[in-house]
């Protein structure tokens, strides 16, 4: 009879393979734009894209609104990686319109710790590609994100054409 840690050890074999998959199936990114306040919350994030993506990946940081926007002018990233609550009184609804006003027509995934069915739908109707919680930042989650917002990209270019309408089905029924 096997034991619930064999269980745990095949799991975690699991989806570490999944994750070498998932990259397999992403297109190349290579920069990454993180928009996140909290320096613990923004070190996860681009240490998961380190696990996912290796260190080649340039990955940037912006705390605020406004370096959001400095970063995007100077140079349009792959992905941006948005905080649903920049404080001191900045949100993601407030947000994703100034990125998009600053020529940024790149995906934009939400990292919120408040995901209900409701904010979901108001986040991809201001623009945001997808959104996910902030407890289920890891390679595969993220990865299982990704995939969502580049699948549906002709070439699998990024960009943010189609990618909606997927993310929009995905709230609507839960998941």
């Amino acid at each position: 009879m096997k034991s619930s840690r064999d269980g745990l050890g095949s799991e975690f074999l699991a989806r570490k393979s999944d994750v070498t998959r998932l990259r397999q199936a992403l297109p190349v990114l290579d920069d990454v734009l993180i928009v996140e306040d909290e320096i613990p919350d923004a070190d996860r994030l681009q240490a998961t894209l380190r696990v996912m993506f290796g260190y080649d990946l340039q990955v940037r940081c912006a705390q605020t609104l406004g370096q959001a926007l400095d970063c995007i002018i100077a140079r349009k990233p792959a992905l941006v990686l948005l905080d649903d609550v920049l404080k001191p009184s900045d949100t993601a609804l407030q947000a994703i319109p100034f990125l998009r006003h600053a020529d940024y027509t790149g995906p934009i995934v939400v990292v919120s710790g408040q995901v209900t069915r409701n904010h979901r739908v108001k986040l991809l109707a201001a623009g945001a590609t997808d959104v996910i919680h902030k407890d289920d930042v890891d390679s595969v989650r993220l990865g299982e994100a990704l995939l969502r917002v580049f699948s549906a990209e002709p070439n699998g270019q990024p960009g943010d054409a189609g990618t909606k309408s997927q993310s929009t089905e995905s709230a609507e029924s839960g998941t």
